[in-house]
C-alpha cells in the first residue's frame, strides 16, 4: 500500500513533523513493506515555517532580535525561500506563550513588523505571514508601526503600544509606511473570524489573551476606531485573525487573507501526494466542529474526496464526528484509556509519540478494511 500521513501540529504536544515521524513508525512496525510519504502540515499558526522548510530543499534561516509583546527584546526568526519568498511567523515574535503573564491591554505586534522589514531588507519579494498565536488585540498597528506607520490621538501623539490604546485613536498617517513587496503579501490564517461583533477579534479570541469582558468591550472600541480610519473590509473571513493583525496588514498594506490549511496544503503537494495514494492518515490534538473550517484536518478530508483516497484520522481528542466519508478514526485519550492508564488525555500528552505510534499501528493492522 501507498500511505501519506499528513498531520498537523498536536499543539502543546508535539510537532507536526514528529508527529507524521511517529504515525509512520507505528504503521511501518506492522506493515513494513508498504510505501509511507510523511507530509507534515500547519494552518497558519505555529508550527509552519518548520512545514514550509520540509517541504523545499532550497531554505535559509535568518535569526534577528526584535520586540516582544511585552516590549522587551527576543530572540526570533524568518525563513527565507525559493522565488525571493520570506516567511514569518507571528508567533515568533509576538506570540502568547512568550508572554510571562497575559496582558490584553498592551501586548503588541511590533516585533513581527521588524522580521517583516528584515525580510525586505534581505530582498524579499513576497512575504507570507503565518498569524497564528497571536498574543495581542492590537488590529496589527504594532507591525505597522515598526514598517513606517503612525498611530495619533486627538493631540496629535504617537500612541502607546497595544490594543487598548487605540480607544484614543483619532489619526492614521501612512505617509512613511514602507512599501510592500513587489510581488505581494500574504496572511495565512486558521481563524475565519472577521475584525469586529460577536464573532471577531476581540470578543472570541480576546479571553484567550487575559482579556475580560470590560477589557473586551474596550478592545472592540478601539479595533473599531481603527477600521473607520483605515476602511478596508474589516467583515472580510479571517480580518480578525492575530487580534486585528490580518485586517490592519490588508488594509493598510494591502495584503490578501488567505486560508491557511488551503494554502500550505498547496505548497506542501498534496495533491500530488494524494495521485495513486491508498489511504491518507491526517490528525491534529483535538478535533471538534470547528476542525473542518480551515483547518488542516478539514483541508486534508476534501483533498482526499476530490481525489478519491480514504482517509483516517488520529487525534489526541474526537470531541465531534468526523465527516462520514472518514474511514477510521483513533482519539489517542480513548487508546491511552483502554491501555489501562489513569487520565488518558494526560498520558497522551506527556507521550504523544509513543500513542501516536500505536494508533498508526492500529490503523494498518486494520488496514485490509480500505
Amino acid at each position: 500500500m501507498r500511505i501519506v500521513i499528513a498531520p498537523d501540529s498536536f499543539k502543546g504536544s508535539i510537532g507536526a513533523a514528529a508527529a507524521a515521524q511517529a504515525l509512520a513508525s507505528g504503521w511501518l512496525s506492522a506493515r513494513p513493506g508498504d510505501q509511507v510519504r510523511q507530509l507534515p502540515l500547519a494552518d497558519g499558526g505555529e508550527g509552519t515555517l518548520e512545514v514550509l522548510a520540509a517541504g523545499s530543499r532550497a531554505h535559509r534561516w535568518h535569526h534577528a532580535e526584535v520586540t516582544g509583546p511585552a516590549g522587551g527584546r527576543v530572540t526570533s526568526c524568518w525563513l527565507e525561500l525559493p522565488a525571493e519568498t520570506h516567511a514569518v511567523e507571528l508567533a515568533r515574535a509576538s506570540g502568547l506563550p512568550l508572554l510571562a503573564d497575559p496582558d490584553p491591554m498592551r501586548a503588541q505586534t511590533t516585533g513581527t513588523g521588524e522580521l517583516i522589514g528584515r525580510a525586505l531588507d534581505a530582498g524579499a519579494s513576497r512575504i507570507l505571514i503565518a498569524l497564528g498565536g497571536s498574543a495581542s488585540t492590537d488590529g496589527g498597528t504594532g507591525a505597522l508601526g515598526a514598517l513606517g506607520a503612525r498611530f495619533h490621538d486627538a493631540a496629535g501623539r504617537d500612541l502607546p503600544p497595544g490594543g487598548g490604546a487605540l480607544a484614543d485613536l483619532a489619526h492614521v498617517d501612512l505617509s512613511g509606511l514602507r512599501p510592500p513587496p513587489p510581488a505581494g503579501v500574504t496572511c495565512l490564517t486558521d481563524v475565519r473570524a472577521p475584525l469586529l461583533g460577536p464573532t471577531g477579534a476581540a470578543a472570541v479570541f480576546g479571553p484567550q489573551k487575559g482579556a475580560d469582558a470590560a477589557l473586551i468591550k474596550v478592545l472592540e472600541a478601539g479595533l473599531a476606531r481603527l477600521a473607520g480610519q483605515l476602511g478596508g473590509q474589516p467583515g472580510a473571513p479571517g480580518a480578525g485573525a492575530a487580534g486585528g493583525t490580518a485586517y490592519g496588514l490588508a488594509a493598510a498594506w494591502g495584503a490578501e487573507i488567505a486560508a491557511g490549511a488551503a494554502q500550505l496544503c498547496r505548497i506542501a503537494g498534496l495533491e500530488q501526494a494524494l495521485a495513486g495514494a491508498d489511504l491518507i492518515i491526517t490528525g491534529e490534538g483535538r478535533f471538534d466542529a470547528t476542525s473542518t473550517e480551515g483547518k488542516v484536518t478539514g483541508a486534508v478530508f476534501a483533498a482526499a474526496d476530490a481525489a478519491a483516497v480514504p482517509a483516517a484520522l488520529v487525534a489526541g481528542q474526537i470531541a465531534d464526528d468526523p465527516p462520514g466519508s472518514v474511514w477510521r478514526c483513533v482519539a489517542l485519550a480513548d487508546l491511552a484509556d483502554l491501555a489501562g492508564g489513569a487520565g488518558g488525555a494526560a498520558a497522551a500528552q506527556r507521550e504523544p509519540a509513543r500513542w501516536l505510534a500505536l494508533a498508526a499501528r492500529a490503523l494498518a493492522l486494520d488496514a485490509q478494511a480500505v
